[in-house]
């Protein structure tokens, strides 16, 4: 009898546990940001694959998205894209763990692309050269060792013999990523900015009278604090320049090519001028607008010494990180128009949020084609050869601010009877003459203007309402120097800035 000799079935690869795989993928990750932030520290701090894949990621983000994110989200728009990029890596982080249970190279393969687009992040950003892309290279290659790392000791000696390994790459990961961040926070422009001190400008400002607003009513002071002035920029981490550092340089189509150092522009007779500036993103009733006494030199004056050369249309700035604007030229050396660069506020150096060392103010235009902060260059051209950042993405050429009006009180339940209406008109360079408030349905009413400041800056009002018990709705309407009433219709932001009336509701009792 015969008998028939089987062979033994071939036994299962060893295989991770889900939760220790999908924790190697996390570590990995890890290590993988902090080796390329703490060499980012050194190489320059948007060379940080992180920061530098949330900057392209703002770049390419759909207009009608970047509008939702700032009406929904505001100034937080940024960590708000922070910490959903963190996510969607921690996850992705988890899966390449989960893939990998028996092998790492699939996981290895994840995080290959992980650092291929950390890479084309840093090499596609115009403020970064290429030692910058030691950074992501960095992070590339430890993300793959310890990954490799971690799975062949989890794999071979078992998951309680790897807890050292793990461990080690946790507080290794911790202490890199820290040690990049004090690194690069001494690069700050805080002690440059300290050491600039005052500003006295030669041409003050004429003072601002005592009812230029009527805060007492709800409105805005007249001036907003440094601190409280709105930003909107695509700066994913605030440039940090200092003074020392920082050059001016003015060519394209002029007589000669001129650069100024920051001491160079400080020791020129400072103006000071009163502006409000407003962000085209500025929904109806929007809070992206503020007034400041801007010190620094006329724009204007400084174009003339390089010798503007007939045909030239705009104003091309960049600034450090890397954003661009275009100006009208014709906007800007038009007498009287008061264009500045602008070194400081309120007194004091620019805060670095807001451009130090230094940014652009053209009066009436929205700052997407005006307000350049941290400028370093200043190109003349015409529109068909360059094409700035917001143009690209749709936005109109020119930018001319909207005669628009904002409601600030009253918020919320009032007592029935006289109710105080007040807000805040604007329509810079050109000036308000006339605003008007309207009661549910009922007849329009001209409401108190505040004292006119200058033709470029808002203008406070307030007006007196009967209200009798109840819900009520309050729209206001304003009309400037020219004879303009802003108009009812409503207009998104893009392309050129948001129109209608702005309305409220609040409930007498």
């Amino acid at each position: 009898m015969s008998t028939e000799l089987r062979e033994a079935p071939a036994p299962a690869p060893p295989r991770l546990p889900a939760a220790v795989a999908g924790l190697i993928g996390v570590l990995s990750l890890a290590a993988a940001l902090a080796a390329g932030h703490l060499l980012a520290a050194f190489v320059g701090p948007g060379a940080s694959p992180y920061l530098a894949v949330g900057n392209a990621a703002i770049d390419l983000t759909p207009t009608w998205l970047k509008d939702f994110a700032v009406s929904t989200f505001g100034t937080n728009d940024k960590p708000v894209l922070l910490g959903g990029m963190a996510v969607v890596m921690v996850l992705l982080a988890i899966v390449a763990g989960l893939i990998s249970r028996t092998r790492p190279l699939p996981g290895q393969i994840v995080i290959a692309v992980f650092g291929v687009v950390g890479i084309a992040a840093v090499w596609g950003r115009p403020d970064l050269g290429q030692a910058a892309l030691l950074a992501p290279v960095a992070s590339l290659v430890a993300g793959l060792l310890v990954f490799r790392w971690l799975h062949r000791a989890a794999l071979t000696r078992g998951v309680s013999a790897s807890r050292r390994q793990f461990l080690f790459v946790a507080i290794g990961a911790g202490v890199a990523g820290l040690l990049g961040q004090w690194a690069g926070s001494r690069k700050d422009a805080t002690g440059s900015r300290a050491a600039v001190g005052p500003l006295a400008p030669a041409q003050p400002a004429p003072p601002v009278p005592a009812d230029a607003d009527f805060a007492k009513l709800g409105t805005p002071t007249f001036i907003t604090a440094n601190s409280d002035f709105y930003r909107i920029d695509t700066a994913l981490v605030v440039p940090q320049l200092p003074a020392q550092d920082w050059q001016l340089r003015i060519h394209g189509m002029v007589d000669r090519e001129l650069t100024f150092t920051y001491d160079e522009i400080r020791n020129r007779p400072l103006i000071e001028r009163v502006v409000t500036l407003c962000c085209v993103s500025n929904p109806v009733g929007g809070p992206y607008i503020s007034t400041s006494r801007f010190l620094g030199v006329d724009l204007a004056e400084l174009l003339n010494e390089a010798g503007v050369q007939q045909g030239a249309q705009q104003l091309y700035s960049t600034s450090t990180d890397g954003f661009t604007a275009g100006t009208p030229v014709s906007t800007i050396m038009e007498p009287g128009r008061g264009a500045m660069l602008a070194i400081g506020m309120n007194g004091e150096p620019l805060p670095i949020e807001h451009g130090f060392p230094a940014r652009l103010v053209v009066p009436g235009l929205y700052g997407y084609v005006s307000a350049t902060k941290w400028v370093t260059d200043l190109e003349l051209t015409t529109w068909d050869a360059r094409q700035a950042y917001w143009l690209e993405r749709g936005w109109s050429q020119l930018g001319p601010i909207k005669t628009e009006s904002r409601i600030d009180a009253p918020q919320g339940g009032v007592s029935a009877g006289k109710v105080r209406v007040a807000g805040v008109a604007w329509a810079q360079h050109t000036g308000i003459d006339k605003v008007e408030v309207q009661l549910d349905s009922g007849p329009w009413q001209q409401a108190v203007l505040s004292t006119e400041v200058t033709a470029d800056a808002w203008r406070m009002w307030w007006v007196e309402l009967d209200a009798s018990k109840g819900s009520h709705s309050a729209s206001v309407r304003a009309t400037d120097r020219s004879g303009y009433t802003q108009t009812d219709r409503l207009a998104d932001v893009v392309p050129d800035g948001a129109t209608g009336w702005h309305t409220i509701t609040f409930t007498a009792h």
